[in-house]
């Protein structure tokens, strides 16, 4: 049975708190390549878990017109800019893109200088592959002639925003070349779904993994593109295109429970939630617009429930893999710590919301 909205509401109130309470516990030691900190796990730290996170609240923000969560991303963004930004790399501009869409719709002055320059410095500056891809370097780790699903999501995204928002067609341009790039080699032909990457140093795709979470971003990203910025065809058809085949393959690998394992094809690998949540975003948020097969809403709802049933009464999603490198053989994504993190409690709140419009809209038509 499909949760009401008010369950759904309640769920979120909780999530929301889990992840703007959570904090390093040392668990995990991974000092940035300058010999300072990283830490992926508290709210208050400029990093991409943090990024993912900012944009599910703002996504939230925009449907509910809360005035205290529009204080709290502020608020956020006002302390960490004032204490400095870190270097620039793909990982780092990931809460840009929360910044930009926040920008987009409030015109506050205090974020368009560092919107402008760090969209002028990814131009510029980030390094990149052959054929002109973004190379998938990060806070710890050059990772050299690397393409990675993830980057699509966590500098893609940005650009396209940001670049709309701002009249800056060049930006939008290459937000929809990456995907483009990307798409050539991290796209599996055979069974329609991604590999977690790519060299163009040995030309092969690493352990030829068909992670979840990684195909999750792009489930997310090719929608959310579409949303956040003009893609004139034929572009559009053609992204939409492998969306669409994407899906037809996850829909036949979703679990009894209504989740997907972190390998999507083994047996034998965990169910994994924060991709589940992204995976359900994405099939429901389809399913309201009108893409993809009609099994998209059955399929994102499982996917809803499985994610509520994961949500624990101190509001932090289990069942979360942790921080995923590259991997050079399958056992390497089996054995993956679970671990809460900004980004499981983000893509939960994008399909929580997701899910929210869908049960409120099924209870008006009932009520009318």
């Amino acid at each position: 049975m499909a949760s009401s909205a008010a369950t759904i509401r309640a769920h979120m109130e909780r999530l929301v708190r889990g992840m703007t309470e959570l904090r390093h516990d040392g668990r995990f030691d991974e000092p940035n390549l300058d010999g300072s900190a990283g830490d992926y796990i508290s709210f208050d730290s400029w990093e991409w878990p943090q990024g993912v996170g900012l944009y599910g609240l703002v996504r939230l923000w925009l449907y509910t017109g809360d005035a205290g969560l529009r204080a709290t991303i502020e608020a956020w963004y006002e302390r960490r800019i004032d204490a400095g930004l870190p270097p620039l790399n793909i990982n780092t501009t990931a809460p840009m893109l929360a910044l930009s869409l926040l920008w987009r719709e409030t015109r506050d002055p205090r974020w368009e200088k560092p919107l402008a320059e760090w969209a002028e410095r990814v131009m510029r500056d980030l390094p990149r592959t052959p054929e002109g891809g973004f190379q998938h370097d990060v806070s710890d780790k050059v990772n050299d002639d690397e393409l990675w699903d993830d980057t699509l999501f966590m500098a893609g995204l940005f650009l396209a925003c940001y670049g709309s928002a701002a009249a800056k067609p060049e930006l939008v341009q290459e937000a929809q070349r990456q995907f483009l790039v990307h798409s050539r080699y991290l796209a599996d032909p055979q069974s329609g779904l991604w590999f977690h990457g790519w060299t163009f140093a040995g030309r092969h795709n690493f352990a030829r993994a068909l992670w979840a979470r990684g195909n999750a971003w792009i489930t997310v990203g090719i929608l959310d593109l579409i949303e956040l910025c003009d893609v004139a065809e034929p572009l559009r058809s053609y992204l939409l295109g492998i969306w669409e085949t994407q899906v037809e393959a996850l829909l036949k690998l979703q679990v009894p429970s209504g989740a997907w394992r972190t390998l999507l094809d083994d047996p034998s690998s965990y169910e994994e939630m924060s991709a589940t949540a992204g995976f359900g975003y994405g099939l429901l948020k389809a399913a309201r617009l009108g893409f993809g097969p009609q099994a998209c809403g059955a399929a994102g709802g499982r996917a809803l429930e499985a994610v509520l049933t994961n949500i624990g009464a101190d509001g932090v999603l289990g069942n979360v893999s942790y921080g995923t490198r590259m991997g050079h053989d399958l056992q390497f994504y089996r054995d993956i710590p679970i671990q809460p993190t900004g980004y499981g409690q983000a893509l939960a709140i994008l399909c929580l919301t997701e899910g929210l419009i869908h049960a409120q809209q099924k209870e008006e038509g009932k009520a009318a």
